[in-house]
């Protein structure tokens, strides 16, 4: 297949030298497939060589507190990933004896691994022939072959796997899978690819009609929801604040967070000491004052967050307080761990 062969052969003369492909260790392929969801390659590796640090066995990491994976899992977001990170080592250490999956089909069955993740540790730890699909190949199929299905319709989804898994190379489905995935996310970028130094060009239907732009096809199905949040910064009695585990199953589930008042739109001051959870939190004496000047707008994948942090002090709340001194070891959202940062910084800390 002279597809599989170009692809190939410019990934051995070209490909990075990254930490997870000095290995076979299923373990460490999937800490770093997990980390590299969502994720830059050069933040990734930071965090990689820090979990393997900590948790260099699957052992070590069933055997963790999840506070303590969150924590080292902060500032990389989608913090699902790391409580499922965490809950498929206890499986695999409790349920299969510390025996790590060794095909595809049972690969899936750890949570937070889909077809993607499933595929690539199974070609790559396992030579299984199973073709990936992530979002630098169907951008390389859809512009070599010109495909118009959009990507995220039910309809395009098999059919990129299917025409992902009808050019494989199953004699190397490994090199090939991460050659196809090194192409896509260093040539055929999604802006401003690298045609003309493309050995794929001349029969590429994307660069022959100059379709670049326009492939591949995406749906646009997400709304965008508002939310304004208002955190609480207190200081009580000139050493203490209060820090609470988010619940449920929303955003930033088990980190910890400032008190933190959703409203409907922004607020003033007045207004905020009107709202009952802070008459509650803070009944008596107290000086406030708005920390930042304009909302900070932290942008997650549906939603964006109009966020003010509020400080306060005071001598007395209903509340149960901790030490200002022990805050750093909480995992926290980036967003609030952002404004510590700066917070210190103005504080001289």
């Amino acid at each position: 297949m002279l597809f599989s062969k170009t692809l190939t052969n410019w990934y051995l003369q070209n490909k990075r030298d990254l930490p997870w492909r000095q290995t076979k260790d299923p373990y460490k392929i999937w800490l770093s497939e997990i980390i590299l969801q969502q994720t830059r390659i050069d933040q990734g590796i930071t965090y990689y060589l820090s979990f393997v640090k900590h948790f260099p066995t699957v052992f070590d990491l069933a055997a963790a507190k999840q506070e303590t994976v969150l924590k080292l899992w902060q500032g990389l977001g989608y913090y699902s990933r790391a409580r499922n990170l965490h809950a498929s080592a206890q499986y695999i250490v409790n349920e299969l004896n510390g025996q790590f999956p060794k095909d595809y089909k049972t690969l899936l069955a750890l949570k937070g691994v889909g077809d993607y993740t499933a595929s690539a540790i199974a070609s790559i730890c396992y030579n299984e022939p199973t073709a990936v699909v992530d979002g630098n190949v169907y951008r390389v199929l859809a512009r070599f072959f010109g495909i118009f299905t959009p990507i995220n319709a039910s309809q395009g989804i098999k059919l990129f796997k299917k025409q992902a898994q009808q050019y494989l190379d199953v004699s190397n489905p490994g090199t090939h899978n991460q050659a196809i995935m090194e192409y896509g996310a260093r040539v055929c970028k999604p802006q401003n690819p690298l045609c003309t130094d493309c050995d794929l060009q001349y029969t590429c239907v994307a660069f022959k009609e100059n379709l670049q732009q326009d492939l591949p096809v995406k749906i646009n199905k997400t709304k965008v929801r508002k939310r304004y949040f208002n955190f609480i910064i207190s200081t009580i009695l000139e050493e203490n604040t209060i820090l609470t585990q988010r619940k449920g199953k929303g955003i930033w589930q088990n980190l910890y967070e400032f008190p933190l008042i959703e409203t409907t739109a922004i607020l003033t001051k007045k207004q905020l000491e009107k709202e009952n959870d802070f008459v509650k939190l803070f009944p008596k004496k107290y000086s406030l004052n708005l920390y930042n000047k304009k909302p900070i707008i932290h942008k997650l994948s549906h939603q964006h967050l109009y966020t003010q942090f509020w400080v306060l002090k005071t001598n007395t709340t209903t509340a149960k307080t901790i030490s200002w001194n022990k805050v750093e070891t909480f995992a926290v959202p980036v967003l609030i761990a952002n404004f510590l940062q700066s917070y210190k910084r103005d504080l001289n800390f």
